[in-house]
């Protein structure tokens, strides 16, 4: 089987062109195994571009642990640079999701890709918790740079109120010009990872709410993000994702 390799500021991808569909979708154990870091090809998900009937193509996603999972922003820019690769568009597309359809641009590299609108933010205690097409817990600390991510995140995560369906942790430090440093425990994956694209969508927005602001850059792991968003009677709508995707390796792989 021939494979590809994509990272968006770290957070990395096993990409497989699918639209013949011979890949065992079923074989969660396959998934898993080709996400490992020491027994396969390593990633923190592996995903999908298939044909779709109505848009330029269709993105499955599936976290390491080998699970089809929500939507991933880093790996939906990731997807559309595969697109690109591939030439099915040239430089703007539409494509499917499991959170529905995602307008994205490139150019020099840089994706853009829009995510879908957030109808309200919530409060748990003093920290925030939203759907920014995957669920997202929001903790406002402050130095990040030290804290401790796995420990807080996995305790957070597995919570009495969150265990059952899991949910995503991030922590997050202003710094200044109304930036941010964000870092993410992710459930499916169940580490820390160095970069989440929806983790940092959700973020931004609850700065956003906090300062009135229609952009903002944030700081992660693997390097930095850009969102922009609108609010508009308390509901966040064109919501755009910015930042690098790029091909890492190609390979082939028996299985």
């Amino acid at each position: 089987m021939k494979f590809y390799k994509y990272q968006g500021t770290g957070n990395d991808f096993v990409m497989i062109d699918n639209r013949n569909l011979s890949f065992p979708k079923e074989n969660t154990k396959l998934v898993k195994q080709l996400c490992d870091r020491r027994f396969g090809i390593g990633g923190d998900g592996l995903i999908l571009l298939e044909n779709d009937e109505q848009y330029d193509f269709k993105m499955v996603y599936y976290n390491s642990d080998g699970n089809e999972s929500t939507m991933c922003g880093n790996g939906g820019r990731c997807i559309v640079a595969f697109a690109h690769f591939l030439d099915i568009f040239e430089d703007k597309t539409k494509f499917d999701a499991i959170d529905g359809m995602h307008e994205a641009e490139i150019k020099n590299g840089v994706v853009k890709l829009k995510m879908i609108d957030v109808e309200k933010i919530f409060a748990d205690e003093e920290d925030f918790v939203l759907n920014t097409g995957s669920p997202h817990y929001i903790k406002y600390v402050d130095d990040v740079e030290n804290y401790d991510v796995y420990h807080n995140g996995n305790k957070i995560r597995n919570n009495e109120t969150y265990h059952k369906e899991g949910i995503n942790v991030n922590f997050v430090t202003e710094l200044p010009e109304n930036k941010l440093f964000v870092r993410t425990y992710e459930r499916g994956v169940e580490d820390e990872t160095f970069s989440c694209g929806t983790g940092v969508t959700a973020a931004a927005l609850t700065f956003m709410k906090k300062k009135h602001l229609t952009s903002v850059p944030v700081k992660v792991l693997g390097g930095n993000l850009k969102i922009y968003a609108e609010e508009e009677n308390g509901t966040f709508k064109n919501i755009w994702l910015e930042g690098p995707a790029k091909q890492v390796f190609i390979g082939t792989i028996e299985i």
